[in-house]
């Protein structure tokens, strides 16, 4: 047996230790054996596919689903062949700021969660996403097995976020919250909503999701009649970002990141009975992550003198992002006007000369001979001798 024949063994039972989707030949479909060598995404890779520029053994391929053997054919996109299963799994962990998009590149030119990730080499992409305004936990990996199974609510992965909104949140509208709400066709519904902070215009929750649909929280929160002030994701499972400062990232093991998932060797949920006896070394960290008082009693409010603190106040709806945005720069152009007005008021009292100055007549020989005291006058500033 020559070295390339061990080669091909050796990969074979990678491939197999690794779990994909393979069958007995160890075809793996053909998007995903692009985005395994870290090329581009499975999505990047069918739209390359119906673009007709992906080629298995110099044929092109037009059809999606197609299987391909990683180690024995030759794939090339765009004419630049790839080594599918070469790449080395990558995690991490990073806890995402606000102010910054969710994507590789943005057309529009805004700040991207890739300019936090700039000493990472070889191409990772983020696990599900946080809109412009939102901030928390993202996983960055370049392993799409494991961000299907993340992401898909078949898996039951928990995600918790903290939740501020304006006013003071009563036990009604935590009900409506609890109970969810259509919107566009799909049911929001949260698995737990709860209340861990009152402060004295606005209110800390606590969301659980299993499925996190896009914007889910603030569409749910928008309908009920609440206005988000901030939204961060603090975990998922057992993987928090605490003491991870915005902006900051830290690589972690597939073993380790699989036990803070409650996932087993093969990627698979553990049961609730096998997670209790293995999760006992972790219970510190779930502490940790749930260590913030649920309000179970929620006091009613009074309508007097607090009808604006109501957590559903159409007062509140001008901090809407939608609002916000125009808000603010209205808030701009009138400070910029106060500004010039101000300038002009300045600029005029300090051009007005003084009603009486002292002037002192000297010789050449500096010796003082008379002096006169000088009111002016501010229509023709004319001088009158004392």
């Amino acid at each position: 047996m020559n070295m390339k024949d061990k080669l091909k063994d050796k990969l074979k039972a990678k491939l197999k230790d690794k779990d994909v989707d393979t069958d007995k030949d160890n075809l793996v479909r053909l998007h995903k054996a692009i985005a395994d060598s870290g090329m581009m995404s499975r999505r990047k890779a069918e739209q390359f596919i119906l673009q007709e520029r992906v080629r298995v053994n110099g044929e092109v391929v037009k059809e999606l689903g197609t299987k391909v053997d990683p180690i024995e054919d030759i794939i090339t996109v765009d004419d630049n062949s790839i080594k599918a299963d070469y790449v080395e799994k990558v995690y991490i962990v990073f806890n995402k700021p606000r102010g910054c998009v969710t994507t590789l590149s943005d057309p529009q030119g805004r700040p991207t969660v890739m300019d936090y990730l700039g000493g990472i080499p070889g191409r990772v992409y983020p696990i599900g996403r946080l809109d412009f305004y939102s901030e928390g936990l993202l996983l960055f990996t370049n392993d799409g097995d494991l961000a299907n199974k993340i992401m898909h609510p078949k898996h039951n992965v928990k995600k918790v976020y903290e939740v501020k909104v304006f006013g003071k949140l009563d036990q009604r509208l935590l009900e409506k919250l609890r109970k969810g709400a259509k919107v566009d066709g799909q049911l929001l519904k949260p698995n737990k909503v709860n209340v861990i902070k009152f402060l004295p215009n606005k209110t800390w929750l606590q969301f659980e999701l299993c499925e996190g649909k896009n914007r889910e929280i603030r569409k749910l929160c928008e309908v009920v009649g609440l206005t988000v002030d901030k939204l961060k994701r603090v975990s998922i499972e057992n993987l928090s970002v605490e003491g991870l400062a915005p902006g900051k990232y830290y690589y972690i093991t597939k073993r380790e990141l699989f036990n803070k998932l409650g996932l087993d060797s093969k990627g698979l949920k553990i049961t609730d009975t096998a997670t209790t006896s293995k999760t006992s070394k972790n219970s510190s960290q779930a502490v940790r992550i749930s260590k913030k008082h649920i309000i179970k009693r929620i006091k009613p409010i009074r309508k007097k003198g607090e009808g604006s603190l109501v957590a559903d106040s159409k007062d509140f709806i001008k901090f809407r992002k939608k609002h916000y945005v125009t808000t603010m720069e209205k808030k701009k152009i009138d400070n910029a006007r106060d500004t010039k007005k101000n300038v002009r008021i300045r600029t005029s009292k300090t051009n007005k000369p003084n009603k009486t100055t002292k002037i002192i007549k000297t010789n050449r020989s500096n010796k003082p001979i008379k002096s006169y005291k000088v009111k002016s006058n501010f229509k023709n500033n004319i001088r009158k001798r004392k």
